[in-house]
């Protein structure tokens, strides 16, 4: 799969990324719509986006997209099953409290940290602070998902507008353009949830 499909802007683009592509695409539009089906579809997207991310050397990317394969397994079941703490009721679409807003952005700054040093002082990765910012925030962002918190959606477009300047300084083109969609999803989603939270 990493034969080169097309190219796009003077850069081979593989069937490796076209079938993530596809798959990823199809996952977000998911989310946004409240479909559980998306959470699978995550599974092979990440999968397909682990080897490609490894071979391109971004190695905090390849690393979120085996977290996002693993938590999509978690996010399914909280979907299908999940509820809150003070309630028995399917879960359903929620906003963080204060508390909840600075335990995310301290969990996010924390993780960033983290994964910044772990990027550096294990892999050659030429964008540790970069990647790393990246990777925090979208381990975050798809525990906020899996809990149907609606801070998932604006927490989401600041990690994708990273993502596409770090993805178009690597030269993954085709890339950037899914990264592109997921933003103007992002917006979707956060103004569409925004409406079916009203209507709770």
């Amino acid at each position: 799969m990493l034969e080169t499909a097309f190219t796009l802007l003077g850069t081979a683009v593989t069937w490796l990324e076209v079938i993530a592509f596809v798959l990823a695409l199809a996952n977000i539009a998911c989310n946004v719509f409240e479909i559980h089906w998306g959470w699978p579809l995550t599974i092979l997207a990440s999968a397909l986006y682990v080897w490609l991310f490894y071979v391109s050397k971004l190695y905090g990317e390849a690393g979120v997209n085996a977290f996002f394969a693993l938590t999509a397994i978690w996010g399914w079941w909280q979907w299908l099953r999940g509820h809150r703490a003070d309630s028995n009721s399917p879960l359903k679409i929620a906003r963080l409290d204060g508390k909840g807003v600075v335990m995310t952005a301290g969990a996010w700054a924390v993780l960033w940290v983290v994964c910044a040093m772990l990027l550096h002082a294990i892999t050659d990765s030429d964008v540790p602070l970069a990647d790393g910012f990246v990777t925090a925030g979208s381990i975050v962002g798809t525990v906020l998902l899996g809990r149907k918190f609606i801070e998932n959606w604006p927490l989401w477009l600041v990690v994708n507008a990273a993502s596409i300047a770090l993805f178009t300084y690597k030269g993954l083109h085709l890339t950037v353009v899914l990264y592109v969609i997921f933003f103007l999803l992002a917006l979707w989603g956060w103004i569409g949830w925004t409406k079916r939270l009203n209507t709770l």
